[in-house]
């Protein structure tokens, strides 16, 4: 993930997160070293025995593994680290070295997904835990370390911490992931192949960006129909083959809220194309369990003037553009 991709999305970040107050702690950092330390990821290795260790922030992006510790010189009360990995890995993290008062107030929280102006990627539709599950609470476990393993390849750490020289230290490392699903795109480019063999489970592939989707093969068990639905009002949709993709739009990650452009129902090995002008755009493969069912896709950033402001392709202009 090159340092401009990881300005571009920590970028969409703060804007997702302001409103949640937390996007008020960037100001703080000097100009010289904020922004930059939290994109910038030194990944020299020295040799093959490289530790990677760095501070953590109170808002933070991480994207590589390593030894991350949190040092509080001032109360520090909605802080918030994001951790991402590669779409085919999943994300383990232990909490170690502790020292905060959870009698005061203080917490850490680790948990199984990303939660974005109080909207959670994977949808609570669409992962395989109960929201509470999907929390590990330090000040829960009477164990001196916590561990957790996220079920996608992003992962995040909720904590807040009043009194000052409290501390805590997080490692992260990524583990192979051989069927990947609900994944968040590090790049606005590239392509992906979703597989979901004969599992009762919705995989989504999410972009934080407006980009332009190809589906250039799909292969359901249950082959409906060999026509494309362009907004479920013209007619019924997939929803009822139970083996279907649909196309999402919208400027948040629940893709449970997100407006429906396209669905497909129907196996082929053409292409069907699509641009989404939103600020969040989703591949979502949605699986009966009776089948290997497989969606291959390619997407690009759209340039400011692709970007739909009037109707296309019969579509509304569903997402504010500026």
């Amino acid at each position: 993930m090159s340092a401009a991709l990881r300005a571009q999305l920590l970028l969409c970040l703060v804007s997702l997160l302001s409103g949640t107050g937390l996007t008020r702690y960037i100001e703080d950092n000097e100009a010289s070293d904020g922004l930059y330390s939290l994109i910038s990821l030194a990944q020299k290795r020295e040799s093959e025995d490289f530790i990677f260790r760095r501070p953590l922030r109170c808002l933070d992006m991480l994207a590589t593994e390593g030894y991350f510790t949190f040092v509080a010189s001032r109360p520090q009360l909605a802080c918030a680290a994001f951790i991402i990995a590669e779409p085919s890995e999943v994300i383990s993290l232990e909490l170690s070295d502790v020292s905060i008062d959870c009698s005061a107030g203080d917490f850490i929280k680790i948990f199984d997904g990303w939660v974005l102006k109080g909207e959670k990627f994977p949808s609570s539709y669409d992962h395989p835990l109960l929201p509470h599950e999907r929390y590990t609470d330090y000040c829960s476990s009477a164990a001196s370390t916590v561990s957790s393993r996220s079920s996608q390849n992003v992962a995040m750490i909720f904590f807040r911490i009043h009194s000052p020289e409290s501390s805590f230290t997080i490692a992260v490392k990524k583990v192979h992931n051989p069927f990947p699903c609900n994944i968040m795109s590090q790049s606005p480019e590239g392509s992906f192949t979703m597989v979901m063999p004969h599992q009762r489970r919705n995989c989504s592939f999410s972009i934080i960006y407006p980009v332009e989707i190809r589906v250039t093969d799909l292969s359901l068990g249950d082959a409906k129909s060999n026509e494309i639905s362009l907004l479920r009002q013209i007619w019924p949709g997939c929803s009822g083959s139970g083996d279907y993709v649909e196309l999402l739009g919208g400027n948040g990650v629940d893709t449970s809220k997100m407006f429906p452009v396209a669905d497909l129902c129907f196996s082929l090995s053409g292409l069907a194309q699509m641009k989404i002008g939103c600020d969040n755009s989703v591949v979502r493969l949605v699986s009966s369990g009776n089948y290997i069912n497989r969606v291959t896709f390619q997407y690009r950033l759209l340039d400011q003037n692709e970007i739909p402001k009037t109707r296309e392709n019969t579509l509304e202009n569903f997402c504010s553009v500026e």
